[in-house]
């Protein structure tokens, strides 16, 4: 019996340490995958225009050239170079890795730079991604900031400016929440929900309708998320070649007031505006080169940094109450670059037209809203080549940007005569990755 007794304790104690030793496994395996790991860049720009233009962050962020200003003796005043070196497109972002949860796999990322949100606060660290991914077998859910879905992550721009291609390609980093599920090997599909923060829609100050006012309420204010659904066949092989092909479609709606003033009188609206966008995009890699293609119709699309906007219809003369139309264009860039590991060249183009309202106003004199209404048409080409040394880079680009004025409008907002301006910038870049 003693013997027994001895086994018996010998074989608990061994199945408690061994029991211990399994959690002490665990612990320090769940450990070791969580952390954090750095990386990002600096980069020095150094650019030259040979116009005014439409721009954020003291001109960094080009838009397009500006609008003629005549003065009293007909000079433009807008046709006047300028310079300026700047940084602060630098870079930090945070990989984050953890433990499971859900029984998926779990990853973050934290970003940001120094481009701040406004000229005011230019230089000062700002947010830039901040999300979290849940990734199982076939289905990923992000949580977070991150792209507007129209930024195709798979398929954008490879220029050295930072308006990677804007406005013909949308810009927007927005709070979301987007699940992707995987059909079959190449086949995904991406449904998602999105707020607006940074990048926000256009619509009338409710001080002064007169004035236009640039936030995030026009679109809380419906109730509604920004909509969107994608559809994208992803396949590559062994030797590094890749075929990325998709198509996808968004619709937002914004609720431009709450109250109209009439005289005296306030009174309740009850006022909305739609919009639909639509995208195809196709990417082919290959080992000397890069082919990328987009197209787009977008409908009040000036939070994605698109010359559009939405449009009065109607007004009711007792209430104020309004009616709306979207503002419509359509545009399409190409690029082409060569994929070497110590030089490369590239070219993008691209060109927009306005389309004009969605319906006719009641009167050509109808107020609008929106980022730059006016332009007609907007042409870019832009040559670029790039000199690679390690974690170095050197780039040089020429980015020849025009843009048609309308100086008369009728009952669809389609201008009537335009004035065509354009500006090329000289843009050198140092970067270095870490």
């Amino acid at each position: 019996m003693k013997r027994i007794a001895c086994l018996l304790i010998i074989s608990s104690l061994f199945f408690s340490l061994n029991i211990s030793g399994q959690q002490k496994e665990e612990k320090e395996e769940k450990e070791k995958k969580f952390g954090i790991e750095f990386s990002g860049f600096v980069k020095n720009d150094f650019f030259w225009d040979t116009r005014q233009t439409v721009d954020a962050r003291e001109g960094h962020f080009l838009l397009w050239p500006a609008a003629p200003n005549l003065d009293a003796d007909g000079w433009d005043i807008n046709d006047k170079s300028s310079f300026n070196f700047l940084s602060v497109q630098s870079r930090l972002t945070g990989k984050i890795s953890g433990p499971d949860a859900f029984g998926a796999k779990t990853s973050g990322v934290i970003e940001g730079d120094f481009f701040a949100q406004s000229n005011a606060n230019i230089n000062l660290f700002r947010l830039r991604h901040a999300m979290i991914k849940l990734n199982w077998e076939s289905t990923e859910l992000l949580t977070g900031q991150y792209w507007n879905p129209l930024f195709v992550s798979l398929c954008f721009p490879g220029t050295i400016s930072f308006n990677t291609g804007t406005p013909l390609q949308a810009f927007s980093r927005n709070p979301q929440i987007r699940v992707t599920q995987k059909i079959g090997n190449n086949l995904s599909i991406m449904a998602a929900a999105l707020a607006q923060r940074d990048y926000t829609s256009r619509g009338p100050d409710p001080k002064d309708n007169s004035k236009i006012l640039v936030s995030s309420q026009f679109l809380r204010n419906s109730s509604i998320p920004d909509m969107h659904l994608q559809l994208i066949f992803n396949k590559s092989n062994e030797s590094g070649s890749s075929l990325v092909l998709g198509a996808g479609v968004a619709y937002k709606i914004i609720v431009p007031r709450l109250y109209a003033v009439m005289g005296t009188e306030k009174y309740s609206v009850d006022e909305s505006v739609g919009g639909l966008t639509s995208i195809m995009f196709a990417k082919v890699v290959t080992g000397p080169v890069t082919v990328k293609l987009q197209a787009r119709y977008g409908e009040n699309t000036a939070d994605v940094l698109s010359p559009s906007g939405f449009a009065v219809v109607q007004s009711d003369p007792v209430t104020g109450a309004q009616t709306y139309t979207p503002l419509k264009n359509m545009s399409g860039w190409g690029e082409i670059h060569t994929n070497g590991k110590k030089f490369q060249i590239g070219v993008f183009g691209g060109y927009l037209k306005n389309l004009g309202t969605a319906e006719p106003m009641s009167d050509a004199t109808n107020s609008v809203y929106g980022l730059t209404t006016s332009i007609a048409t907007l042409f870019r080409i832009a040559p670029r080549v790039m000199v690679i040394s390690n974690k170095f880079k050197l780039g040089g680009e020429l980015e020849y940007t025009s843009a048609a004025y309308g100086s008369g409008f009728d009952v669809n907002y389609l201008p009537s005569s335009t004035t065509t301006v354009a500006n090329m910038r000289l843009l050198l870049s140092a970067i270095y990755s870490f």
